[in-house]
């Protein structure tokens, strides 16, 4: 597996040192067994109670319903799974990855191993047009460079990309499979052949369940729903994070690269649960492996250094942060569309 940085492990500055020293003094990196306790077992309970539905409406339309409460159970799941490759749950590296690869491999099937790499390299270096894989030009472009020689497909995606983000999204959850599988092909991961078998038990036992109770066209209505609706929320919880912030080119110190490059989202409690604790996400970035629940608390801390140092901290509604991300990709995207 391509060695990385451990998520947990930020490089410290002066500025960053004492900010560390702030939150920890007020007890914030200390773990939080008690709600991860609790979240764990609610997040299962909904995943059985989502499955023990399907098998109880049966071969029925509204079937659909259920395919929609999946999407929003496989995306909890799977925002446990990034909790968990940040080892804010257990004390040790082994209990955190055995328990990643059951919600990530086994219950969304998604590789956990090949996230978790994407997602180091992605926190080592946010929004960095070279090194952080979020912002690669693929489907969607970050960087406006990124736009000049594209023709075809997508080129026409690239002109209309701001308008396209939420369709594309409903592919989101296959392409998570894709990649997966695509990784495990190359054989670059740690526990390759775990990571295999458990991703095949779960399309073993998923496209099983579709075939098995509903008809051919409910089956296809079931997975059509499940992953769009999956990939959508999914998508939706990360894109307000970093689209349309900054690139740093990498001389930035620790703080400063974490905080210019990430957006909070404020909102309440609902928001909280709705994006898993990442509408914290300049404070998830200073530190990875804090408990979710504590984001919220360190919050103020945060800010309020900032201010006393002069870096500029972002934090914005949910709406507002789509249209920022929205209104970025529409900008990037105007030289093709001849401006």
């Amino acid at each position: 597996m391509t060695t990385t940085t451990e998520l947990a492990r930020p490089t410290t500055g002066s500025d960053f040192a004492e900010l560390n020293r702030r939150v920890t003094r007020a007890g914030l990196l200390e773990r939080r067994p008690a709600h991860y306790a609790v979240r764990l077992t609610a997040t299962s309970l909904a995943l059985v109670g989502g499955w023990t539905a399907f098998a109880l409406v049966g071969p029925s339309w509204w079937t659909l319903v259920v395919a929609a409460f999946l999407a929003v159970t496989f995306a909890q799941v799977a925002l446990v799974a990034h909790d968990l490759a940040h080892r804010q749950v257990f004390q040790t590296r082994r209990a955190g990855e055995i328990a990643g690869r059951i919600a990530g491999n086994l219950g969304v099937g998604m590789s956990y191993g090949w996230w978790m790499d994407k997602h180091t390299r992605h926190h080592n270096n946010p929004n960095h047009d070279e090194l952080d894989p979020d912002v690669a030009p693929e489907v969607l472009i970050w960087a406006t460079e990124s736009a000049w020689g594209r023709r075809g497909l997508k080129g026409f995606i690239a002109r209309h990309q701001a308008g396209l983000f939420f369709p594309l999204l409903t592919l989101l959850g296959i392409d998570l499979k894709v990649s997966s599988v695509k990784a495990l092909i190359r054989g670059d991961m740690k526990r390759r052949g775990l990571e295999a078998f458990l991703l095949v038990v779960h399309v073993v036992c998923y496209l099983g369940a579709l075939l098995l109770v509903l008809s051919p066209a409910q089956a296809l209505g079931f997975f059509v729903v499940h992953q769009a609706l999956f990939g959508v929320y999914l998508g939706m919880t990360f894109a307000p994070n970093h689209k349309g912030m900054p690139h740093p080119d990498g001389t930035e110190d620790f703080l400063r690269k974490q905080v210019l490059t990430s957006r909070n989202v404020t909102g309440g409690r609902l928001v909280d649960v709705a994006l898993g604790g990442l509408n914290y996400q300049i404070e998830h970035h200073l530190f990875p492996a804090m408990p979710t629940p504590n984001l919220r608390k360190a919050q103020p801390i945060v800010a309020a250094y900032c201010a006393e140092i002069g870096v500029a901290y972002e934090s914005t509604s949910l709406l507002e942060s789509y249209r920022q991300a929205l209104r970025h990709l529409h900008e990037v995207g105007a030289p093709l569309r001849g401006r």
